[in-house]
């Protein structure tokens, strides 16, 4: 088994006591993005479509690190504190993603780090 710790400056740098991601052989785990900007590490504030669009470009920004892109992902888990937003990260996704779609799930949770809406995880499977 081979382990390497993938870091982007081009996503927000943890803030916590994780890796961006784990690449171990050809599978990579992104750990969760949520709407930070990397360059200022500040929330997005209000516009959940910015928001889940900061997440997804963060998500993108650690795929491309490890090697990848959003089209290798084979696996999403987004994290709502608000279901209502369901359809308009749908909406948001479709932006980002094509057919085939990844497996996905989303959940419903009561609060999220920094306060934030929306956080997303994946994994990635290279060739």
């Amino acid at each position: 088994m081979t382990r390497e710790i993938i870091a982007t400056d081009q996503a927000p740098q943890a803030i916590g006591t994780y890796s961006q991601a784990v690449k171990v052989n050809s599978t990579v785990y992104l750990s969760g993005q949520i709407p930070l900007v990397p360059a200022t590490m500040e929330v997005i504030e209000g516009d959940i479509r910015r928001q889940i669009s900061q997440v997804f470009d963060n998500l993108q920004a650690v795929t491309k690190a490890a090697g990848g892109s959003l089209d290798k992902l084979v696996k999403v888990n987004i994290f709502l504190t608000d279901l209502s937003h369901f359809p308009l990260v749908n909406e948001v996704m479709a932006e980002y993603f094509a057919v085939p779609y990844p497996a996905r799930a989303a959940v419903g949770v009561a609060s999220l780090p920094k306060g934030v809406a929306v956080e997303m995880d994946a994994i990635m499977e290279l060739d």
